[in-house]
């Protein structure tokens, strides 16, 4: 389905559990097959929310952004908040998914889980390998967060949020592992940071400098620091995040290339237009019918 310039692709909020209330944390077990209405298949759809899933056994096959995924047993998929899903076809599906919110996030002191790698995906990764270890782990754990949520104990906020943190560093660990082509620096936290106000800000700010100044550092710091952890120029970051919005709206809508430009923080059409090439050796039309061509 594509959308129309008078509609927006859709987002989706966290929906609060009916049988607790919670509505910044849920976790669920799938064993059958999933039912869907005709109606959600083929519709690109945001979350506002962080989604996990373990898949036992699973043959669905899923979009995130322009990729797409063929679930696969035994595997970990993640996604962050405002990527675009798109169901293309299911099937029937064991395992547990755990969603959260970003205030879920919050309630741990001093913003150690939203600055973990799982959380951050700085290589926009979605699926993790799981081998045997690896596996007995992450089923053992799920398996208690499942349990906790599910009981009436004292402290159960607390309990959810300490077995969640295991679970986050673990996968974080698995992250980097099958991620990162370079040994990382310790913690990256400057790097973190910098990715972290892209992702707040890359419609309003598009300049190294602008960062620089939110951060209270020096442009020519962030620059080289930026550069030694992660093997990119500080700009580079910036420009792939707007690229990736760029596509994801040039193949879920039908909005004008003005439109599209003005919703990025382009003034102009022309100077979008050129950005694009520039990066992906495309205009925005040429690619927008080329990846319908390929795909629709």
């Amino acid at each position: 389905m594509i959308y129309t310039a008078e509609t927006t692709i859709p987002k989706y909020a966290l929906e609060p559990d009916s049988a607790t209330g919670n509505k910044f944390f849920r976790i669920n077990k799938n064993d059958s097959v999933l039912h869907y209405r005709r109606s959600d298949f083929l519709v690109p759809h945001r979350k506002d929310y962080y989604f996990f899933a373990f898949v036992k056994k699973g043959s669905s096959r899923h979009w995130i952004d322009m990729t797409p995924y063929t679930l696969k047993d035994n595997t970990f998929y993640f996604t962050v908040p405002y990527q675009v899903h798109l169901k293309e076809e299911t099937a029937a599906l064991t395992g547990i998914t755990l969603s959260f919110t970003r205030d879920f996030l919050a309630m741990d002191e001093n913003d150690f889980l939203k600055n973990l790698p799982i959380i951050q995906n700085p290589y926009n990764g979605h699926e993790l390998n799981l081998n045997e270890q690896d596996l007995a782990f992450v089923e053992d754990i799920l398996e208690k967060i499942h349990a906790e949520y599910h009981a009436k104990h004292d402290w159960q906020h607390t309990m959810l949020l300490s077995y969640t943190k295991v679970l986050l560093i673990y996968l974080s660990r698995l992250y980097m592992e099958q991620f990162s082509e370079v040994n990382q620096f310790p913690e990256r936290l400057l790097l973190k940071k910098y990715l972290s106000h892209i992702e707040d800000s890359y419609i309003r700010l598009h300049e190294v400098a602008a960062y620089a100044q939110l951060m209270n550092i020096s442009a020519g710091h962030l620059s080289e620091v930026v550069k030694e952890q992660s093997g990119k120029p500080a700009i580079v970051h910036i420009h792939e995040r707007l690229i990736l919005e760029a596509k994801r709206l040039l193949y879920h809508t039908d909005q004008s290339i003005k439109e599209i430009a003005f919703k990025l923080g382009f003034e102009e059409a022309s100077y979008f237009n050129k950005f694009f090439k520039r990066l992906t050796q495309q205009t925005p039309l040429q690619y927008r019918s080329a990846i319908r061509e390929i795909y629709h």
